[in-house]
């Protein structure tokens, strides 16, 4: 199983802005699945696996993801990043803001509360043999997706997830220790959506987006009401209601519209 890249026709390519796809802890870009064509509907698209490396640190990864960008689009690109995706994205544009034309950030953060859970996570993952991370995620996994979530989703989701590297995975638990960007978001000068679902009990996504959205200079904000911190496998979901109005706004240097926020059938 690999991810796609979706590069629109030539004729059509040089006119069409690149999306780069930027995961989260699972570092694979498998879970864009659903995202990816629906995007390519407008953008170029590419995802962005993360290294299942225990020794690439924040600053490699922003690396890696700007010698990406600069390849890519010589007018810079569009960074989509979920979770700590979005934290690793927003890290990129900081550091090189001449690469990034935007930015999406789904479910994100500029810094975790829980700092002692978070020392403590990457040592109970050691400990925990390879075999029974499925059960792990089983039990955990009520907490991380979408309450109306169906079984079609779930099933997808367990498959891929068994890609998940787990070195890469502790050591991107081990970045979050030293992460927190609070006092450097005024100085992120790209336009930014903030993605937030309502229902995710991972995270206080609503929370951190809405503080988020008042020190980005240029930032609009929009709320996906009843979904959970990983929204994205959703088949109820596409990005491209939002993403789609927002970057014709940018564009256009229009008064963004804000969609009505996104809600899962009864």
């Amino acid at each position: 199983m690999t991810t796609e890249h979706h590069i629109r026709d030539l004729d059509e390519a040089h006119r069409a802005p690149t999306i780069v796809l930027v995961p989260g802890l699972d570092g694979t870009a498998l879970l864009f699945y659903r995202q990816q064509p629906l995007l390519a509907r407008q953008f170029n698209v590419v995802a962005f696996p993360l290294p299942d490396d225990p020794d690439a640190g924040m600053d490699d990864l922003v690396d890696d993801l700007a010698q990406l960008a600069e390849e890519l689009d010589e007018d810079g690109v569009i960074l989509l990043g979920e979770s700590f995706g979005g934290a690793l994205a927003m890290s990129t544009a900081l550091a090189h803001p001449e690469l990034v034309r935007g930015l999406i950030i789904v479910n994100s953060f500029p810094y975790i509360e829980r700092r002692l859970q978070l020392r403590l996570a990457p040592l109970l993952l050691r400990a925990v043999p390879a075999p029974a991370m499925a059960a792990v995620r089983r039990i955990t996994e009520s907490r991380m997706h979408s309450p109306h979530v169906d079984d079609e989703d779930l099933r997808e989701f367990h498959e891929r997830s068994k890609q998940i590297g787990r070195r890469g995975y502790r050591r991107r638990l081990e970045i979050l220790h030293h992460y927190d960007i609070r006092g450097r978001l005024m100085e992120i000068d790209t336009p930014t959506l903030f993605l937030a679902g309502t229902e995710d009990r991972l995270l206080p996504s609503v929370g951190w987006a809405d503080f988020m959205r008042e020190r980005v200079p240029d930032s609009d904000m929009v709320l996906l009401d009843g979904y959970g911190h990983i929204c994205l496998i959703n088949h109820d979901l596409d990005l491209l209601d939002h993403v789609g109005p927002w970057w014709k706004g940018v564009i256009e240097d229009l008064p963004r519209p804000t969609p009505s926020p996104t809600r899962p059938p009864d």
